[in-house]
């Protein structure tokens, strides 16, 4: 059995959190955000929020390649809702598009996820793609959980990013792909 490390033990305590509170934050996010609008303050709760997204919780824009190959680098995928569509319903894309990885799967083990195949999730995200919805990978503390395949309409890392002016809650990294490898591997 793999012993964790600190940081692992935070992260698996911090995404369990999350995963069980997943609703109320990503409404809390947005409720907060719409504090940036408000003198005086809106500057300081932007540079806090921007940090969480460095250091807690963010998302990097991924290519449908990007998402490929995190996909046959992943261990584990299960199949789920789409938690931002489900809080926010402003579209009729298809729900079931959110895609959990490693560590996520466990987390989100029994909410409406099951597990796939490598090819299923492949057919997920290009569904996804024809239907031009954003791809992105999902990382909470140093570890990745989740491609999201979801619109800009109710996406909450890109209503932050685009309406709110939280720039780092969506960023892009050429370099995404190896850096999951590497938190995939430990190293």
């Amino acid at each position: 059995m793999k012993q964790l490390n600190l940081s692992e033990i935070h992260m698996h305590h911090a995404l369990a959190f999350y995963g069980s509170h997943q609703h109320t934050f990503l409404k809390a996010y947005i409720s907060l955000a719409k504090l940036t609008s408000v003198p005086l303050i809106g500057a300081l709760v932007r540079r806090i929020a921007n940090t969480y997204a460095v250091k807690g919780h963010g998302g990097y824009l991924l290519s449908l390649a990007e998402a490929e190959q995190i996909i046959d680098s992943a261990e584990e995928i299960a199949l789920g809702p789409c938690s931002c569509r489900q809080v926010f319903h402003n579209c009729d894309n298809p729900v079931m598009s959110e895609l959990v990885l490693g560590d996520g799967t466990e987390v989100f083990k029994g909410k409406d996820f099951k597990k796939i195949s490598k090819e299923e999730a492949r057919d997920v995200l290009r569904q996804a793609h024809e239907k031009r919805l954003t791809h992105s990978i999902i990382k909470c503390a140093d570890h990745f959980y989740a491609i999201c395949n979801c619109c800009t309409c109710c996406c909450v890392p890109t209503r932050l990013r685009q309406k709110y002016g939280i720039d780092l809650a969506l960023t892009r990294d050429p370099d995404i792909v190896q850096e999951f490898r590497r938190s995939q591997s430990g190293s």
